[in-house]
């Protein structure tokens, strides 16, 4: 099993990290988590695309989190050569917006079923929605949702991948809580959106203050961490992008809390699970 981050950034653009996506390479397919801005450009330099994901899984529905939901259904729709529904995984209103999608995709459908003869379907998304227990089985791969809390954003949930005697944990948007401990318990990697306070404070705009309360500090997520006996913390979603050559704070203030491995997350930065 492998952990590719496709996207370590946050809402605000940057030239270097794309939106909030992270893929999860396992024996039956590829599992995408979340799909922020940018998302397929970065599966592509992996070898990976819309066509090929076993199942896309969402966290939760701020925008940075589904800002290429559209292209990833626009895009399996158009490349395949036959029906190829897309799984999607998420909260309770994922059904709805991928609804809404569709709506606001309708006249693009139009127009390329009218032009393709051999395009003489539509494109279709199996949704379902989560919220606690397990919700995929296939093969030696099981995924695991349970409730996490990103409150006022609400639900939200996140994920855990078991492949044999390896796992991996996709937090999502959260702070501590209990659902992200339950998932966390005994894990290889815990894959965790932080942010640091202790830069954002001093800007005094609420704006960005307000984002403290409702996100994993770096210290929060190494404490989860250590509390479950995780193996390797990556951290991802970094507010703000770390500024070239400061990389170190951000393991510093994790070694703080947590002594297993700590790795901070950059784009196309690949784990194999269990090494």
């Amino acid at each position: 099993m492998q952990v590719i981050i496709l996207g370590s950034g946050n809402p605000l653009p940057h030239p270097d990290r794309a939106g909030p996506s992270t893929l999860v390479r396992t024996a039956v397919g590829d599992l995408l988590f979340d799909c922020g801005r940018g998302v397929l450009m970065r599966a592509g330099a992996v070898g990976s695309g819309a066509p090929a994901l076993r199942a896309l899984l969402l966290t939760h529905l701020h925008s940075d989190h589904i800002t290429d939901l559209n292209d990833i259904f626009t895009t399996r729709w158009m490349m395949s050569l036959q029906p190829n529904p897309l799984p999607i995984y998420g909260p309770r209103g994922t059904a709805d917006v991928v609804r809404a999608m569709e709506a606001m995709l309708e006249p693009d459908i139009g127009y390329r079923i009218t032009h393709h003869d051999d395009l003489n379907w539509r494109p279709v998304a199996d949704v379902t929605e989560v919220d606690h227990g397990v919700i995929f089985e296939e093969g030696a791969v099981r995924v695991t949702a349970a409730p996490t809390d990103h409150a006022p954003v609400r639900p939200t949930v996140g994920y855990r991948v078991d492949e044999g005697e390896h796992s991996v944990v996709i937090a999502g948007d959260t702070v501590p809580c209990a659902g992200l401990d339950e998932l966390c318990d005994g894990a290889d990697v815990l894959v965790n959106t932080v942010v640091r306070g202790d830069l954002i404070e001093p800007l005094g705009l609420p704006r960005f203050t307000d984002v403290l309360d409702y996100h994993s500090g770096v210290g929060d997520a190494a404490e989860t961490a250590a509390r479950n006996g995780v193996g390797t913390l990556l951290l991802t979603h970094l507010v703000p992008p770390p500024a070239p050559g400061t990389e170190q704070e951000w393991v510093d203030q994790a070694q703080e809390k947590f002594d297993g491995r700590i790795v901070l997350a950059t784009d196309l930065l690949t784990l194999e699970v269990g090494d």
